[in-house]
């Protein structure tokens, strides 16, 4: 069955203004960039943690490092996803000891990619504190995680699918809400 498109909750335009304001949240909560990292979860974390990355560069004149992390292994889902899963590498070519991590994912909804996320991090090091940004959160945990950081809350059915289109994956920019 295919889905159908029942709203769209960001355009680009409206994408790039969550992520500036993103960009600015985070500066002001750490007071500055200093032993601050942004860590994007595979897939589409990767580049809005880059985006955010720029922006910061743009009002602090600082470089923030941006890591790539992937979670495959540490979900508590993988026999279901697939029984063949595609494994990609995790890339965080710089220490997190002691770094103030912003972990970055697109949608948060029951929490388990978040916490997956936790567990691959806390194999490469242990930071002095993990925070999360997600463009879209959906609702509807089953596990105790909150992000620090939202974009947008969009109040979702357990029917409805957020899908987040990103130019540098998908060669296109929106988040639109979709149901079967």
């Amino acid at each position: 069955m295919v889905d159908k498109v029942k709203a769209q909750v960001m355009d680009g335009e409206n994408l790039r203004r969550a992520l500036y304001r993103l960009s600015h949240e985070i500066t002001e909560r750490n007071k500055g960039v200093q032993d601050l990292v942004l860590i994007g979860i595979r897939t589409r974390g990767v580049p809005l943690a880059q985006r955010l990355a720029e922006l910061i560069k743009e009002h602090e004149k600082k470089e923030i490092p941006v890591g790539t992390l992937d979670i495959t292994f540490y979900r508590d889902d993988l026999t279901l996803v697939s029984p063949q899963p595609v494994v990609h590498r995790s890339i965080v070519p710089f220490p997190i000891d002691a770094k103030k991590v912003v972990l970055v994912d697109d949608v948060l909804y029951t929490g388990r990619t978040v916490r997956a996320a936790l567990d691959a991090l806390m194999d490469l090091g242990r930071p002095s504190m993990i925070q999360l940004a997600v463009l879209i959160d959906r609702g509807h945990r089953e596990l105790p995680i909150r992000a620090d950081y939202i974009g947008k809350n969009v109040p979702t059915s357990k029917r409805e699918v957020i899908q987040v289109k990103l130019q540098e994956v998908d060669g296109a920019e929106s988040v639109v809400i979709l149901e079967s």
